[in-house]
């Protein structure tokens, strides 16, 4: 086999396909989820903090099995989205929080991609209030948490690993393919976005974009969803 092609950001000649389709046929007995760990250590494939990118390796594994290069073993449990599940959200308090951005400062921004009541709480409100619903973090991730003075909730944000390819973002940055290879790890995406319905302050989106664009830029990392 001569072919090469690029699969997750990774270019694979001939006998680097024939290499893995062994290797894979050798841990028939494994499952997906080792396979995908093993093959990301194997290849030392990091993040910028220094994490095992299997998210990565198990859709490259997947990619190469849709194009008929590699046989994956059989799945061993059928994939659920526990966002998904019909389990009633959370209850709010939808009093009206109204008036001038002054009047809520000092904002609290808290991360809380590792924190389980924070995470429940960043899903209930964008499965019940956010136009596009919420169906749990794929991969790496960063959640935050804006609060008020007062502790009052007033708005969730989700930021996820920026996408291999994006036509719009590629032609609008103007980088070329190495470029982007070198670079891609400098941008985040914001999946998600939401001031609660009932927060009508005038300039609060912007705040908080700002508030987290700082946050973001001295980090440079995000961190893997459990």
């Amino acid at each position: 086999m001569n072919q090469s092609i690029i699969v997750q950001g990774r270019q694979l000649d001939g006998p680097q396909l024939e290499s893995l389709r062994q290797w894979v046929a050798e841990r028939a007995d494994w499952s997906r989820w080792q396979l995908s760990r093993a093959l990301a250590a194997d290849w030392d494939w990091k993040n910028a903090a220094g994490q095992l990118k299997d998210m990565a390796a198990r859709t490259l594994l997947l990619k190469l099995e849709q194009r008929q290069l590699i046989a994956l073993p059989p799945r061993r449990q059928v994939p659920t989205n526990r966002m998904r599940q019909s389990q009633p959200g959370l209850p709010w308090d939808q009093s009206p929080i109204e008036g001038e951005l002054a009047d809520l400062e000092p904002l609290a921004l808290t991360e809380v991609s590792r924190q389980a009541q924070g995470r429940a709480q960043v899903a209930s409100a964008l499965k019940q209030f956010h136009y596009l619903g919420f169906g749990g973090t794929v991969g790496e991730n960063l959640q935050y948490q804006v609060q008020d003075n007062r502790g009052r909730s007033l708005a969730f944000l989700v930021f996820g690993a920026a996408a291999w390819k994006c036509r719009d973002r590629d032609e609008f940055i103007g980088w070329t393919a190495e470029q982007r290879k070198a670079r891609l790890s400098l941008v985040i995406n914001n999946t998600r976005f939401l001031i609660l319905p009932w927060v009508k302050v005038k300039c609060l989106a912007s705040r908080v974009l700002g508030r987290v664009a700082e946050r973001l830029r001295p980090r440079a990392k995000i961190t893997s969803a459990d």
